[in-house]
């Protein structure tokens, strides 16, 4: 795949800037899309916990409200990558969270396990889609020499969503038997936040420039340059010319020969870290109510579990660029690996806490690696498809690890279910080793 000297000439400049305010509100216009997000996901674990009393669900029921919407992550995950390679980031980034924002509102209203169901997979489109392409996003504005950190930085407003999540769970689920409704409304919230961010962010320039649209890539870096007190070089954009744009993306480009190893890296790095983070995390609050925690004081340990998960995105944010993508992932899978099974056989309240916040703590921080790791794999007219079919392959586990909870659980109880988390994590682990390492060189 050939890249336009224009394409190039707007990488080069991207990459000689600081970082400004400018680059500060597409980093935190995209986290809060980012936390909202996570909210999402975080809000369901509480209500699956409150519904399997409320309605009576048995394991199975309760496990496919979560399978359901990781369902409908793969797919959008998938789809989404490729509509933002060809239509856009900003335009896909704003749709997604439309839709599932306001999927999420209409499962305030549901009257029964079908509907909600059919309203989760709604939901799923839009959240998987909006992941991948928000890192997408936000890593083609990110100078070479600090990009994975600030990927690092965008993940970590996963803990601040998670954190809310946990705060709704805690003080509003319990509150009453619409708990789980008022829950759902507040979820709405990203349905107006896509106005914003869809009036208020610019292109991605990088992705502008290979598609042949160089003047308006050039405005763009033109604006972030003056934002960095620069002067820009050019006179104005006449003159500019339109460099060919980029074949259409097409998901077997993924497994071309230079891209075969970095693609099933990836896919194996994203099915093994999606299975045990999402079979853990959404179901902690319904085994610590199995162990004979009450509702409260299960989402209460919960909630003080996830805020382990800001201190692990801050070392994450340090390492990937003093040690590079590699070492750090690595290193925090390894020990997501040893905390799921100190969690698994963990008993009394304190050591139940202690080693959650362990898991918390390393598993966020793996996640925090990954995401800065994987955009930076593919060039720009690939970048978006390739994150996306990534995570998409990621929620095929997603959807398998909820259903499998209750069966490993009935076989040996949370020790044989973390034992088989952690499993996965050593062979996250070994992919990650497999990974190219990508610290401080410029995006193709």
């Amino acid at each position: 795949m050939t890249i336009g000297t224009d394409t190039v000439r707007v990488s080069e400049r991207l990459d000689a800037l600081p970082f400004t305010r400018r680059h500060g509100r597409i980093l935190g216009g995209s986290g809060l899309g980012w936390a909202l997000d996570a909210m999402d996901v975080g809000l369901i674990s509480f209500v699956i916990a409150a519904l399997s009393v409320q309605w009576r669900l048995a394991p199975t029921e309760a496990s496919w409200i979560a399978s359901a919407g990781f369902a409908g992550m793969a797919i959008g995950a998938s789809v989404g990558g490729l509509l933002a390679d060809r239509f856009g980031r900003r335009h896909v980034f704003a749709l997604t969270l439309l839709v599932y924002g306001l999927a999420t509102g209409a499962s305030a209203l549901v009257g029964g396990l079908a509907a909600l169901l059919v309203l989760r997979f709604v939901v799923g489109l839009g959240l998987g889609a909006e992941l991948p392409v928000a890192s997408t996003y936000v890593s083609e504005f990110a100078p070479a020499r600090m990009r994975g950190r600030l990927i690092v930085f965008l993940e970590a407003f996963w803990a601040v969503g998670w954190t809310a999540a946990a705060l709704i769970g805690y003080l509003v689920v319990p509150s009453s038997a619409d708990g789980w409704r008022w829950a759902f409304a507040i979820g709405a919230i990203p349905a107006v936040y896509a106005l914003i961010v869809r009036w208020g962010l610019p292109e991605s320039p990088r992705w502008l420039a290979s598609r042949g649209r160089n003047a308006e890539a050039i405005v763009i870096v033109r604006d972030l340059e003056a934002a960095a007190g620069r002067v820009a070089l050019e006179a104005s954009t006449e003159g500019v010319a339109a460099s060919a744009p980029a074949a259409r993306p097409k998901v077997s480009a993924l497994w071309a020969p230079a891209l075969r190893p970095r693609t099933a890296s990836l896919w194996v790095l994203w099915f093994c870290v999606n299975f045990s983070y999402y079979g853990a995390f959404i179901w902690i609050p319904t085994i610590l109510v199995a162990q004979g925690y009450d509702l409260v004081r299960s989402f209460g340990f919960t909630l003080i579990i996830t805020l382990a998960q800001l201190p692990g995105y801050a070392v994450a944010a340090w390492l990937i660029e003093a040690w590079g993508r590699r070492a750090t992932l690595a290193t925090f899978l390894a020990g997501s690996a040893v905390a799921a099974v100190l969690f698994g056989t963990a008993s009394g309240e304190f050591s139940v806490i202690a080693t959650g916040m362990m898991l918390s703590f390393f598993n966020l921080g793996a996640w925090g690696a990954l995401y800065a790791a994987t955009p930076e794999t593919y060039p720009t007219a690939l970048r978006a498809t390739g994150a996306g079919w990534a995570a998409g392959v990621g929620r095929i586990a997603s959807i398998i690890a909820p259903l499998a909870v209750p069966p490993l659980l009935g076989l040996g109880g949370a020790q044989l279910l973390f034992v088989v988390f952690a499993a996965f994590f050593a062979v996250a682990v070994v992919a990650a080793l497999f990974l190219r390492e990508q610290r401080g060189r410029a995006l193709a």
